[in-house]
């Protein structure tokens, strides 16, 4: 594993210190890891949203605006535990 030094806030700091001592994780790398982790999978699905939708509009059966399927989307992402 790459170990890297970076700057925090107080207040995050305060925040990475109290999720520790809650026990929810064991250290504040692996809460900045697990942040990390969990804005890949959001770009990920954004990604598949973007892709999604250009080829909905590319078919030609769209009638659709570009934000209605966006909802749509994130609609059924959420249903499915995946957003």
């Amino acid at each position: 594993m790459v170990r890297q030094s970076i700057s925090i806030t107080t207040p995050n700091n305060n925040w990475l210190n109290a999720l520790v001592e809650r026990e929810e994780y064991s250290s504040k790398s692996e809460v900045v890891n697990d942040l990390i982790r969990r804005a890949r999978a959001q770009e990920n699905e954004i990604g598949m949203i973007r892709a999604r939708l250009i080829k909905a509009e590319a078919s030609g059966f769209v009638t659709q605006s570009k934000e209605e399927i966006r909802a749509e989307f994130k609609e059924e992402l959420r249903r499915n535990g995946e957003l």
